[in-house]
C-alpha cells in the first residue's frame, strides 16, 4: 500500500481532496528549496508513521524540533535526581520513558535493577497513595512535561499539600515551549521558512502565547492537529502563507485550539508554579522557560530540601541528540544511530522517548 493510500484510508476526506492538497503543496514549493519545522514530538511521529515526508516535494525539507519533554531533559537533571535519591535514600515515582534516559552514571532503570525503589505510574495522583502506604520512607515525584501535562501535576501538588503528605517531594523538570521556540529562532543555526505549531500545547496556552513573540519574526506559524489530513492541510496553508509573505500565527486546529486557551488549566498552574529558567538538552539554560514550585509549596521542593555538596559533572558521550533537537542534523547523521544506539539500547533520550525524533526515524524512516 502506498503512503498516499495509507493517508486516504485513515482520513475522512476523499482521494481527490488528498491528491489536490498534495498537488498544491508541490505547486507552491516548485520554485526553490523550502525548510519548515514541526515543534511537537507527536507531529514528528505521526509524520513519520504515515509516510507524509514521502508525498511532499523533495525540495521541501521537514525538520524536527525540540518538541519532546523527555528528549530535552538535560543530563545534569538525570544525574541530580540519581545523586539525591542515593544520598538520601529516596524512592522515585515517575512516568514511563524518563526511567530509560541515560545520565552520566546510568539510568533510573539501572538504579531499580540495583534495588532502588523506582515506581512508574500512569497518574501522578497515584504517588499520594504510594507515599501514604509507606509513611517511613521519603519519595521523590518527578514532574516532567510541557504545558499539556502541567495542570494535572499542579492539581496533584495541591492535593499533597491539602492532605499533609509529609514524605512526598517534588522535582520539577517542566518546560515551557514558546521560550524554546524563540531561543531556536534567535540562534539562527537553521533558516526556517515556516513552523508547524503544536496542537496539544496550544490547546492549553492558546494562540495568544505564540502571538506574543512570533510577530517579531518574518515567518508564518501554523498550529495543526495530528491526523494525516490535519497535517497535509496544515502544510498546504503554511506554504500558502510563506508564498504570500503572510507572517504571524494561524490556527487550523479549530476543534481544539482557541485564542485564550484553557483558562481553567492555566489558573491551576499559576497557583502552584512560577516561571524560572530551565536547562534544555542541546540548548543549555533558557530564561523563563521552566516552572518551579511557588514559595507556598517550597516545603515540597526536592531541589531545596535535598542538597548535594558536590557539583554535578556530566560525562560527555558521542550522542548528538542536542543537535537533532535543534534541527541541525537528522538522526541518521549521528554516528551512533542504528549502530550502537537503538530503541533496545538507547544512548540518548531522542531514541528513548515514544515522541523522540531518533525513535521515529528508526521505526518508520530508517531506509
Amino acid at each position: 500500500m502506498t503512503n498516499l493510500s495509507i493517508i486516504q484510508k485513515l482520513t475522512k476526506i476523499g482521494k481527490e481532496e488528498v491528491r489536490f492538497l498534495i498537488d498544491q503543496i508541490h505547486r507552491l514549493a516548485s520554485d526553490r528549496e523550502y525548510c519548515i519545522m514541526e515543534f511537537c514530538g507527536t507531529h514528528t511521529h505521526e509524520i513519520s508513521r504515515y509516510g507524509i515526508r514521502s508525498v511532499l516535494p523533495k525540495n521541501l525539507d521537514l525538520k524536527s524540533g525540540p518538541g519532546c519533554p523527555v528528549c530535552v531533559t538535560a543530563a545534569e537533571d538525570i544525574d541530580h535526581i540519581m545523586a539525591i535519591s542515593e544520598k538520601y535514600n529516596l524512592g522515585i515515582i515517575t512516568f514511563g520513558d524518563i526511567i530509560n534516559v541515560p545520565g552520566s552514571n546510568g539510568t533510573l532503570s539501572y538504579l531499580r535493577a540495583k534495588g532502588k525503589e523506582v515506581k512508574v505510574v500512569y497518574s501522578p495522583i497515584e504517588s499520594i497513595k504510594i507515599a501514604k502506604q509507606n509513611p517511613d520512607k521519603n519519595y521523590l515525584l518527578i514532574g516532567i512535561g510541557f504545558e499539556t501535562t502541567v495542570p494535572g501535576l499542579a492539581y496533584t501538588i495541591k492535593k499533597i499539600n491539602q492532605e499533609n503528605v509529609r514524605n512526598l517531594f517534588y522535582f520539577s523538570l517542566h518546560k515551557l515551549t514558546p521560550p524554546a521556540m524563540k531561543a531556536l529562532l534567535d540562534a539562527g543555526e537553521i533558516k526556517l521558512d515556516g513552523i508547524i505549531g503544536p496542537g496539544h500545547v496550544s490547546t492549553v496556552i492558546g494562540i495568544k502565547k505564540w502571538q506574543d513573540f512570533i510577530g517579531s519574526y518574518q515567518i508564518p506559524f501554523v498550529i495543526m492537529g495530528f491526523e494525516p489530513e490535519d497535517v497535509i492541510y496544515g502544510i498546504y496553508i503554511l506554504m500558502q502563507k510563506i508564498k504570500n509573505k503572510e507572517y504571524g500565527v494561524y490556527n487550523t486546529y479549530f476543534r481544539s485550539v482557541s485564542f485564550e486557551g484553557n483558562v481553567v488549566a492555566q489558573r491551576v498552574v499559576d497557583e502552584v508554579f512560577e516561571i524560572s529558567e530551565a536547562n534544555w538538552r542541546g540548548f543549555g539554560m533558557i530564561p523563563a522557560s521552566g516552572l518551579e514550585l511557588r514559595k507556598e509549596y517550597s516545603h515540597l521542593n526536592a531541589k531545596e530540601i535535598f542538597i548535594l555538596n558536590e557539583p554535578i559533572r556530566v560525562r560527555k558521550t558521542g550522542c548528538r541528540c542536542g543537535e537533532v533537537l535543534r534541527g541541525v542534523i537528522k538522526p541518521y547523521e549521528c554516528p551512533l544511530f542504528d549502530k550502537v544506539c537503538t530503541p533496545d539500547n538507547p544512548k540518548g533520550p531522542c531514541m528513548v522517548s515514544s515522541e523522540g525524533t531518533c525513535a521515529a526515524y528508526y521505526l518508520y524512516e530508517k531506509e
